[in-house]
C-alpha cells in the first residue's frame, strides 16, 4: 500500500507533504490513551472511595476530565499529540500543516460523540476509509489532519553504481526533476519509487524496479558521475 500524502503550499511557496496517519495506527494509539484513562480512573476510584459520597462526586468530575479534557489538554499543549499519539509517533496539525490551536482540539475532540454513532466509531470509521486523507468527521469539521511524524532525514545521494545516458530533447526542468528524483528517491519506500518512475516510463522506456535504476542513472549522468 502506497503512503497517502496531503500536499500543502505554504504562502513562501514551498510545497509540504503531509503523510496522512490511516485508521489502523490511529485506532491503536487511541486504544492505548483508552488504556491509560482506565489506568488513571481505577487508581483515583480506588483513592476517592475512602472519602464516601463526596468521593463518588470528586469521582464523576474526574471522570468527565479525564475522558474529555485529557484529549483536548495534550492536543492543545503538547504539540497536537496525547500519550498514545506520541507512543505511536502520530500528531494532530491544521490542514494547512500548523500546529493545531485550542478552538480545532476542542472541535475535534466534542464532534467524537458524532463519530461514535451509531456505535464502536463506526460512523468515524467510514469517514475514515472514505477521504482522501483519512479524517474522520471531527477532523473535517475542525479542519485538522492526523499525521506521521517523520523526523529530518540526512542527505543521501543517488547510488552511483548505475550510469544511464539521457535522451536528447529533455528540458532543462525535465533534467532538474531527474535530479531530484535522484537525491530524495532513497529516502522514499520502494513502491513510492516505482509510482514515481512509472510516471515517466515514456522517457526511461520501462517501469518498476528497472525504470527506478534507469531514473538513476541518469541523475547520475546528469551529475557528472560517468
Amino acid at each position: 500500500m502506497l503512503d497517502t500524502y496531503r500536499e500543502v503550499v505554504t504562502p513562501e511557496g514551498v510545497p509540504l507533504h503531509l503523510p496522512a496517519a490511516g485508521p489502523v495506527p490511529r485506532a491503536l494509539a487511541w486504544s492505548i490513551d483508552f488504556a491509560i484513562r482506565l489506568g488513571v480512573l481505577s487508581i483515583l476510584g480506588t483513592v476517592l472511595a475512602l472519602l464516601g459520597q463526596a468521593g463518588v462526586g470528586l469521582y464523576l468530575i474526574g471522570l468527565f476530565l479525564i475522558f474529555w479534557a485529557y484529549p483536548i489538554v495534550f492536543e492543545a499543549v503538547w504539540n497536537g499529540q496525547t500519550l498514545g499519539k506520541k507512543a505511536l509517533g502520530l500528531r494532530v496539525v491544521s490542514a494547512d500543516g500548523a500546529p493545531v490551536g485550542w478552538l480545532a482540539a476542542i472541535t475535534r475532540n466534542l464532534l467524537r460523540t458524532v463519530d461514535m454513532l451509531p456505535f464502536g466509531y463506526a460512523a468515524g470509521l467510514v469517514a475514515c476509509l472514505t477521504d482522501t486523507h483519512a479524517r474522520r468527521l471531527g477532523d473535517m469539521v475542525a479542519g485538522t489532519l492526523v499525521v506521521h511524524t517523520v523526523g529530518e532525514r540526512e542527505h543521501v545521494p543517488a547510488p552511483a553504481n548505475e550510469i544511464f545516458a539521457l535522451p536528447a530533447g529533455l528540458l532543462p526542468e525535465e533534467q532538474g526533476a531527474v535530479v531530484a528524483f535522484g537525491e530524495r528517491a532513497p529516502q522514499l519506500t520502494p513502491s513510492r519509487q516505482e509510482e514515481l518512475a512509472n510516471l515517466v516510463a515514456p522517457v526511461t522506456g520501462a517501469r518498476g524496479q528497472v525504470g527506478v535504476q534507469r531514473l538513476y542513472g541518469m541523475a547520475n549522468w546528469l551529475l557528472g558521475r560517468r
